[in-house]
């Protein structure tokens, strides 16, 4: 299966990043989005990145201002922007990266697999939904896949890389040569929970809230214990402030109803607490710390 043309539903936050490095990979993307203002906004942010990438690397002395410019413009030049799905149907991949809310992926994957060509790999970059489900949606679970970038796409170096039981494993092959194409590593994993990085981190940032709950430290102590005695660039408490508090219980709210007999998954009162005062972290300027913009304070 080889891919050469990428299609990409949703052109925000992570939409824009996935349109931007397959550009840059040398892949022709159509993206498409619900309205005009959210298509425009996306292609401008690209715009800028792709400017912001032609100047470092001329900064750093990867290229000369003539080159960086002709890279840019070559990128830019790949993309094309549409309100039409219609637009997909020669696409040999095509990732949705859309609102969190699997009625509307189940939706837009059924009518994607009425659209797209037999052989079109789909992929959803989902973080917290079941995979299966939505590849039962499209009609073709045998040609889908998860496609689970990090934000900020363009500089986060991760794609995990999902296959369900009904995953063909030579569309899961081409997804896995399609995410170290674009310059990530590429990790494959079994539809499961969160799958390997939430599984792991979610859970994680959980029991530093139960140990603050629990009054076991300071929120400024759990996240020193874990800067300091095993090397992480943020403690738990200041990355779910990062993440956003309502981004976490989201997520948790999901794996608890669809998996009850988890033990792992727990929802701390105190974040149901703070997410109730809207206090949902860096976004809103407080959350288990105050913020200043990117600075807590």
């Amino acid at each position: 299966m080889e891919i050469k043309k990428v299609g990409v539903v949703g052109c925000g936050l992570m939409g824009h990043g996935i349109v931007q490095v397959a550009a840059q990979a040398g892949y022709e993307v159509v993206v498409v989005e619900t309205e005009q203002g959210f298509l425009d906004k996306g292609l401008s942010r690209i715009e800028s990145s792709l400017a912001k990438f032609a100047a470092k690397s001329v900064e750093k002395g990867k290229a000369t201002a003539e080159d960086a410019e002709a890279t840019r413009a070559a990128a830019w030049s790949r993309i094309t922007g549409s309100l039409d799905k219609n637009d997909f149907a020669d696409c040999d991949l095509v990732c949705e990266a859309i609102i969190e809310d699997l009625e509307i992926k189940k939706a837009l994957f059924a009518e994607l697999g009425g659209i797209c060509k037999p052989e079109t790999i789909l992929a959803s970059n989902t973080s917290s939904f079941p995979v299966s489900v939505m590849a039962e949606a499209s009609g073709r679970p045998d040609k889908f896949v998860g496609l689970h970038f990090f934000n900020p796409v363009q500089l986060m170096r991760l794609v995990e890389v999902v296959r369900t039981d009904a995953t063909d494993p030579a569309a899961f092959e081409a997804a896995r040569a399609f995410g170290k194409s674009v310059g990530k590593a590429p990790v494959g994993c079994k539809d499961t929970p969160g799958f390997v990085v939430n599984r792991l981190l979610v859970p994680y940032m959980t029991q530093s809230l139960l140990m603050l709950e629990r009054g076991d430290a300071t929120a400024a102590d759990i996240d020193a214990a874990m800067q300091f005695g095993c090397g992480h660039p943020m403690g738990p408490i200041t990355l779910t402030d990062y993440v956003g508090l309502d981004t976490t219980l989201y997520i948790l709210e999901g794996w608890v109803e669809r998996y009850p007999n988890e033990p792992a998954f727990i929802i701390p009162e105190i974040l149901r607490t703070k997410v109730a005062e809207g206090k949902l972290g860096r976004k809103t300027g407080e959350g288990f710390y105050k913020w200043d913009g990117d600075k807590k304070s």
